[in-house]
């Protein structure tokens, strides 16, 4: 197994440890300030991809919003939390393991993707782009940084709103709608996050 591989596998055992804890800790977090731009490119009643559900805080948001969702996680605690909290079936799935073709409206992936080892989003995110409709919109955030680092048992991949622009510059099927920082929505924390939304492009450009 590689380092990479064990760092992953270390985090997934990380939400299925303290489940109870991480649940208590953001499924009540007020998130329509990110809702609402993510929100603006989904055509009403759009299917939506939650990637990385944790809680179900989002998915049940999404759903009481006449939104279809499936939701996704690579924890089978989180899974449980999210299938209890909307009383529908989550679904444990990495996103390396992702294969879905333009069936997608939309994908939430927040505070989620931060959890892909480095060498392995630039697959995770061509896979969100596969996944979705052209036209189709993407949110996705990480907290504000540098690399690779380990955060007790857990692997964290940070970037900076320039780094972060670069990294999806690389993705062929996106374009960038919009980057931009947030501060922790969670009481006491002032960490900083590092938020993109991009867009499926509609067709392939071409040569000019």
């Amino acid at each position: 197994m590689s380092m990479s591989q064990r760092s992953e596998a270390s985090t997934i055992r990380y939400y299925d440890d303290h489940a109870q804890e991480y649940v208590s800790a953001t499924a009540g977090i007020d998130m329509e300030a990110l809702y609402r731009p993510f929100l603006e490119f989904v055509p009403e009643g759009g299917t939506i991809l939650d990637a990385g559900c944790g809680s179900g805080r989002d998915a049940k948001a999404f759903l009481d919003r006449g939104n279809r969702v499936r939701a996704i996680d690579a924890s089978a605690m989180m899974v449980e939390a999210t299938s209890r909290r909307t009383g529908q079936p989550a679904q444990r799935l990495r996103f390396q393991e992702l294969h879905s073709n333009d069936e997608l409206d939309g994908i939430w992936a927040c505070a989620s993707l931060l959890h892909v080892p480095l060498a392995e989003l630039d697959d995770v995110l061509s896979r969100f782009a596969n996944a979705l409709h052209p036209g189709g919109i993407c949110y996705l955030s990480f907290k504000e940084g540098v690399g690779e680092r380990m955060d007790g048992d857990r692997l964290f991949v940070d970037f900076t709103e320039n780094s972060l622009r670069d990294r999806l510059r690389r993705q062929p099927s996106f374009e960038i709608v919009r980057t931009w920082i947030t501060t922790d929505f969670r009481p006491g924390r002032s960490e900083r996050w590092v938020n993109a939304l991009v867009r499926k492009v509609e067709a392939e450009r071409g040569n000019d």
